[in-house]
């Protein structure tokens, strides 16, 4: 299918599809993201070869991977993870990057990657704005465990940009330090002005566009996400950390300016946005363009998945060992040890950059993206599937049909 417009109708026709099959397996629970991953690879050249990637389809779905940044830094409460949680995390994360350089270092010296910078620093992400969806569906949000998890999936998102930035950069070490210092006042600036008290007539306009054609506050969240993502670009850093800083921007100023009774419905207006078409074009773009080829055809990079698999898991697991007194309930600590092991949207990034600089095979590549992709598979339904057993899994949120009846009930 060579034309934008039939290329776009099958991504936005598996982004529907998706949450349906998502809804199938009882036992089981799987997030839409995994089918979007695997319908995409289905219809990719990799298999069906029915659909073509333009320019313009390529832009929406790096707008998509922008808005799912925007979403994890969005989701990061201050109020929620400050302390304790945010500080296991950061020593946990610290922990996972000593553990991934070690083991690029001996993969390096092995011969198997080319270079241990890139394998070490991707093995220390873990996929917050994958997890979200997972963690808010299934009602672990509001639990003592998924402030953890916000925790540890917040500084897995953002130490892992920032290290983007600084090691990745084909800047210097010193313009990168430059950049980011630069940055970082951009974003204190716009934090401050975000606790400032908005003018009446301002938070006025903002209300009254709520249900009308203008959604100043949904409009006002895409021009974050754009305008951060194009100042991190042009100061030679990872427009994601621009997208991710929008995210929490957006937050500070949301809970300072809009109206308390109407919180919900703007989140809800910008998930709409976000999770119900950028992001899912997203993960089926990633699908479409995902080098099966690379894998299936060489024995080495067969290998190497299950390799990255399990290092996944292993470098972001060993950290929560730090949590026997936060949390008492091992089966908490194993759920956290692979959800934290979550891994995708970073990943393909920093292959990405990897293969553009030279600095990585297509075969480590696609061993990488593969393993990544396992991991949104099997790691949350392992995680849920511990929950479960233990009797700590909380029941399903109820659908919209259920709050009606019982709303008629009462």
């Amino acid at each position: 299918m060579e034309s934008a417009a039939g290329t776009l109708f099958v991504i936005v026709a598996i982004a529907f599809v998706s949450p349906l099959l998502a809804r199938m397996p009882r036992r089981l629970r799987i997030a839409p993201l995994v089918f979007e991953i695997l319908l995409g690879i289905l219809v990719g050249p990799a298999v069906l070869d029915i659909v073509k990637i333009t320019s313009p389809i390529e832009a929406i779905a790096n707008l998509g991977l922008a808005t799912l940044m925007f979403q994890a830094g969005f989701e990061i409460d201050s109020d929620r993870t400050r302390g304790r949680p945010i500080k296991l995390a950061f020593g946990g994360w610290c922990i996972s990057l000593a553990l991934g350089f070690a083991a690029g270092i001996v993969l390096t010296r092995t011969d198997v990657i080319e270079t241990d910078l890139y394998v070490g620093l991707a093995l220390t992400t873990t996929a917050l704005g994958t997890l979200l969806p997972i963690v808010r569906d299934t009602g672990l949000l509001p639990t003592k465990l998924g402030t953890h998890i916000l925790a540890v999936g917040s500084v897995g998102e953002f130490a892992p940009i920032v290290g983007m930035a600084f090691l990745l950069s084909a800047t210097s070490r010193s313009e990168s330090a430059f950049a980011l210092s630069i940055f970082g006042a951009i974003i204190i600036v716009g934090a401050t002005f975000a606790t400032k008290t908005v003018p009446q007539k301002v938070r006025d306009a903002l209300t009254a566009t709520l249900r009308s054609s203008g959604q100043l506050y949904v409009r006002l969240a895409l021009l974050l996400i754009v305008g951060l993502a194009f100042v991190a670009d042009a100061l030679g850093l990872d427009f994601l950390l621009g997208a991710f800083a929008a995210g929490m921007l957006f937050r500070i100023g949301l809970q300072n300016a809009a109206p308390p009774e109407e919180l919900d419905v703007i989140e809800s207006k910008v998930e709409a946005v976000t999770f119900g078409f950028l992001i899912p074009i997203f993960f089926v773009v990633t699908g479409i363009t995902y080098d099966l080829e690379a894998l299936t055809t060489s024995p080495t990079a067969l290998a190497k998945l299950p390799m990255f698999l399990a290092l996944f898991l292993l470098v972001r697991a060993v950290p929560i060992l730090l949590y026997r007194k936060d949390l008492p309930s091992r089966a908490h600590r194993r759920a956290l040890a692979f959800l934290s092991g979550v891994q995708l949207p970073l990943v393909v990034a920093i292959t990405t950059i990897g293969i553009n600089t030279g600095q990585m095979r297509s075969s480590t590549a696609a061993a990488m993206v593969g393993a990544g992709m396992i991991t949104v598979v099997i790691f949350p339904a392992v995680a849920l599937g511990i929950l479960g057993r233990a009797g700590e899994l909380p029941a399903p949120l109820p659908s919209l049909r259920e709050e009606e009846q019982a709303a008629d009930e009462a």
